[in-house]
């Protein structure tokens, strides 16, 4: 077996950035690697390494993958408890999920991960429930629910003083939130939630018309990315015109998913 090296100081995760070109497919790699917000686990030495892992603390369970060695992966992932999804280049994925089949007797089946991008302006939308947050809104975002509070940057305090956030609030209350949940010097990337009862109004739409308005002045290419089955975030990204450019892939252990308490 190959020797895998763990790194986790703020040095070392800064130098394994270094390595990585600043693209789509890297945007969320690199922000979480600068920002100390995950453990990077290597195959070779951090300047010529045959396969890089990222364990986020934000993303439980769904570590990524960049390299294209599935016996590396393997050697790295065999020994890291608590996944279920690992995200990889659809070249190497197949050969992978062989490997997992084989040592771990379990099923395997993935689930594509398109990326998108947008390079014209993004059409401009409105509505009296959305606006874009500021710092001033940490009590409003701290009060929302998980599934709207934003992810990405630690914390909701960094997340409004370094992200771009914007929701559909409601009664005073958040029901739809679109931000930023990486940023780079030249993309960053979006992320959408809506509460289950307001769905279908339009509200992260808007929200996501906002954000991605504010990163193209900013000078960066918004990238949007999601699991293949999700319909209503593919359907936003293709009402604000953003276009495929890449596809990575899930593998998944479904016998690995942590159960809802409650279930066994």
């Amino acid at each position: 077996m190959p020797t895998v090296t763990t790194i986790e100081d703020r040095t070392g995760l800064h130098a394994i950035a270094a390595t990585l070109p600043d693209t789509p497919e890297t945007v969320i790699a690199l922000h979480t690697l600068r920002r100390g917000l995950c453990r990077a686990y290597i195959v070779g030495t951090i300047e010529h390494h045959s396969a890089l892992v990222i364990d986020s603390s934000e993303v439980i369970g769904e570590p990524s993958c960049y390299g294209d060695d599935a016996n590396a992966f393997w050697s790295i992932l065999r020994e890291l408890p608590g996944w279920f999804a690992a995200n990889m280049r659809e070249s190497v994925a197949n050969a992978f999920g062989a490997l997992v089949e084989r040592d771990l007797g379990e099923p395997v089946h993935c689930l594509g991960d398109p990326h998108f991008v947008l390079q014209r302006p993004v059409p401009p939308l409105s509505d009296p429930a959305v606006r874009l947050l500021t710092p001033d809104d940490l009590q409003l975002l701290d009060a929302a629910p998980d599934e709207v509070c934003g992810a990405g940057f630690g914390s909701t305090r960094a997340l409004l003083e370094d992200g771009i956030v914007s929701a559909a609030v409601v009664n005073d209350a958040v029901v739809s939130i679109t931000h930023t949940s990486a940023i780079t010097d030249r993309h960053a990337d979006i992320g959408v939630s809506t509460l289950a009862d307001w769905r279908g109004r339009g509200y992260a739409t808007v929200a996501a018309s906002l954000v991605a308005h504010s990163i193209q002045t900013t000078g960066r290419t918004p990238v949007w990315s999601c699991g293949e089955t999700n319909q209503p975030s593919l359907r936003i990204a293709t009402k604000l015109g953003f276009e495929p450019v890449l596809r990575r892939v899930y593998v998944i252990v479904e016998a690995r998913r942590p159960q809802p308490d409650g279930q066994d």
